[in-house]
């Protein structure tokens, strides 16, 4: 395959040439890897489907048997009537598809993996739904030296093309169907962002397709260089979520720096997982529990601190399923990584009796990619209803009450709460030098219900929106940013944040999201897409 041609988007072209550097803690260097693979020879090594390059995007109307098939996302509860769903295998398609739609005067969504919490690609309203799955490449492009990303390749996909290319790898998921589209687009974070920081911090560029004032697609390539008249597309694409802007057909990561590589992926993982009785908790004892976890997180989430490499989650179950599961993740080969893990589960557990408790070594990518990781719910009927917000801190005492009473009431037997341990690396960059604004955070909260059947929707449904009423209660039902709460993560995405019912603090969605950023990202949505074609219950409206 010959060397990658940078991409003209009739613009600007934008090839990136910098001398590079073999040097970089926990990274590997470019002229490493192209010495150590001989796959990289030609400039160019992909994994994945081979993309079409010109026609149309395969077009699936409503009585095609595929249509179906590939109607739903990953929550089953959502499954829209769209007029056709067209399935795009290369950038020049997509300009096709976007064309006819905005030509046909039809509401176009924009789907990678699937995996979107809510309906937002899945509304009453849309009526084409264009699928990037096809377009699922991952590879190195020796013109930008970066790696390069397909949205639709899934995050299995990914880890296991840069570990079998290069022995590298991104902050990402833990759940390997998740698409690469959405998770990159509304920041990404996963077991390694402690370490690493957030996906964003090493993503170079995005080609992106938009609607300008005439109507029309165009392909812009946008990246962080400074001298990039479209610094601001790569900008809005560092946590501003998907669907906003335009169709993201292709990412370039590299970390920041002369250093044209991603961090080094870990060569095994160490996992502890802990079990305690439900029987064993009061009140007092799950306060304490939950706040153990957060004040170590308090203390230990500085960047570049030894106990960065630990990604821990905790998930307290409700009454009914009878246990609380402590889970730690972390690079088998940090120093005193034991003795870190003992630490920690010793903290958080203190004056628990664990009833299952078990460390095991495993190759990293085997645990990354073993399917079926965090994937919720039945295989045939997946439901869910999924709400979070950023903590700076541990939860306070009156949220700790709250959350006892919703987790003990005669509601809520298929529900639970997580807590996921997050800071480190990720709070190493000022709010303004990417769309996340939350870079003084610790941990991520979340709260759902996963159940099986239609009938049983109201009832779960009501339990998780209560349960998070009651935690925000004295900011309105939603985490308002206090000394306490910074607001949400656009990927979990919550349509009851815009819903003044469940809303009460005055505090719009998109504030709660992107906090001060906001502005900026409008600005930057009225200059891309002035006509406000790409659009969602939770979309950035234009400045």
């Amino acid at each position: 395959m010959p060397p990658m041609v940078p991409i003209r988007d009739g613009e600007h072209t934008n090839a990136e040439r910098n001398e590079m550097s073999d040097s970089g803690g926990g990274h590997v260097s470019r002229r490493a890897l192209i010495a150590g693979a001989g796959a990289v020879a030609t400039g160019l090594a992909v994994t994945g489907r081979a993309a079409a390059t010109g026609g149309a995007a395969v077009r699936i109307p409503p009585h095609d048997v595929r249509y179906e098939n590939l109607l739903r996302g990953n929550n089953f509860r959502f499954a829209g009537r769209p007029d056709e769903i067209r399935v795009a295998g290369s950038v020049e398609q997509v300009v096709r598809a976007v064309d006819d739609a905005v030509r046909g005067g039809r509401r176009l969504a924009v789907r990678s993996g699937g995996h979107c919490f809510e309906n937002l690609t899945a509304s009453a309203e849309v009526r084409t739904l264009l699928d990037l799955s096809g377009m699922d490449e991952v590879g190195f492009d020796a013109g930008r030296n970066a790696f390069v990303v397909g949205p639709g390749a899934t995050l299995g996909q990914v880890y296991k093309g840069l570990c079998a290319g290069w022995g590298v790898t991104i902050p990402g998921g833990g759940c390997p169907e998740v698409g690469a589209g959405g998770h990159i687009a509304g920041g990404g974070y996963g077991p390694l962002s402690r370490r690493y920081g957030a996906v964003v911090d090493h993503l170079h560029g995005v080609e992106v397709v938009v609607v300008g004032k005439d109507g029309r697609a165009r392909v812009v390539v946008a990246t962080r260089e400074d001298g990039d008249p479209h610094r601001d597309l790569w900008w809005a694409h560092t946590g501003g979520g998907g669907g906003n802007f335009g169709v993201v057909t292709k990412y370039w990561l590299r970390s920041p720096g002369r250093n044209a590589s991603l961090p080094a992926m870990p060569r095994t993982m160490l996992q502890h997982v802990v079990f305690w009785e439900w029987g064993q908790l009061t009140e007092e004892k799950l306060g304490r529990l939950l706040r153990n976890f957060g004040t170590w997180h308090e203390r230990n989430s500085a960047p570049g601190a030894p106990e960065t490499g630990l990604y821990g989650v905790l998930e307290v179950k409700h009454a009914a399923g009878g246990v609380v599961m402590l889970s730690v993740q972390a690079d088998a080969d940090l120093p005193d990584v034991d003795a870190m893990v003992t630490d920690f589960v010793a903290v958080v557990g203190e004056g628990l009796t664990p009833v299952f408790e078990l460390r095991k070594t495993v190759p990293w990518l085997h645990k990354m990619t073993w399917p079926g990781t965090g994937e919720p719910g039945d295989v045939l009927t997946r439901r869910y209803k999924i709400k979070a917000g950023y903590l700076r801190r541990a939860f306070t005492v009156e949220q700790c009450g709250a959350l006892w009473r919703n987790l003990t009431g005669p509601e809520g037997a298929q529900g639970s709460v997580l807590l996921i341990g997050y800071g480190g690396q990720a709070n190493a960059l000022a709010p303004h030098e990417t769309a996340i604004a939350n870079r003084n955070v610790v941990m991520k909260a979340v709260y759902q219900a996963v159940w099986s059947e239609e009938q049983e929707d109201a009832a779960n449904l009501a339990w998780v929106r209560a349960l998070y009423r009651d935690v925000y209660a004295a900011t309105g039902g939603v985490p308002v940013p206090n000394e306490v709460n910074d607001g949400s993560y656009i990927n979990y995405a919550d349509a009851d944040l815009a819903d003044p019912a469940w809303n009460t603090s005055g505090v719009s969605a998109q504030r709660l999201y992107y906090q001060d950023n906001y502005p900026r990202l409008q600005r930057i949505k009225a200059k891309y897409d002035p006509h406000n074609v790409f659009r969602h219950a939770l979309s950035i409206q234009p400045g």
